[in-house]
């Protein structure tokens, strides 16, 4: 009796395509998001609402960081949209509230500072889900 062993060809893993229910729930996460950090985040602070201004003042940096703030912010959100952009962008999105992590630890005496995180786990899964296009792109960045 003679057995026979195949291997597993590891790229066929890596590059299994996820189901359609996967697809849909991350372009909805991708969309929901980019509207928290366009509208919700990003306009206060291009706008220099007071509820933007009064946070920026309390940190103690002038304005201008509220602008870069804002920009940054806005710039991920577009990226989230962008089907080739999205995993570097919620990737980024991730060390953006990382930072903001650490100020409102800092800053802002640990107020509100488990928040970031709560946005931190649908970026990691939109991160993840185009961990490909983000490798392929790196790639061709070098």
């Amino acid at each position: 009796m003679s057995s026979t062993t195949t291997a597993v060809d590891s790229t066929a893993v890596s590059t299994a395509k996820p189901g359609k229910a996967a697809v849909r729930t991350v372009w909805a996460l991708r969309v929901l998001l980019a509207l928290f950090f366009a509208l919700a985040s990003a306009l206060p602070k291009l706008l220099a609402l007071p509820a933007a201004t009064t946070v920026f003042d309390a940190i103690g940096v002038g304005h201008w960081f509220m602008y870069l703030t804002g920009l940054v912010e806005l710039a991920g959100a577009v990226g989230l949209l962008v089907r080739r952009l999205a995993g570097p962008a919620a990737t980024g999105l991730i060390v953006f509230l990382l930072f903001a992590f650490v100020t409102q630890l800092t800053a802002m005496h640990g107020e509100n500072a488990g928040t970031p995180f709560l946005f931190m786990v649908p970026l990691a899964v939109v991160a993840w889900h185009r961990r490909a296009e983000t490798a392929a792109l790196l790639r061709r960045t070098r």
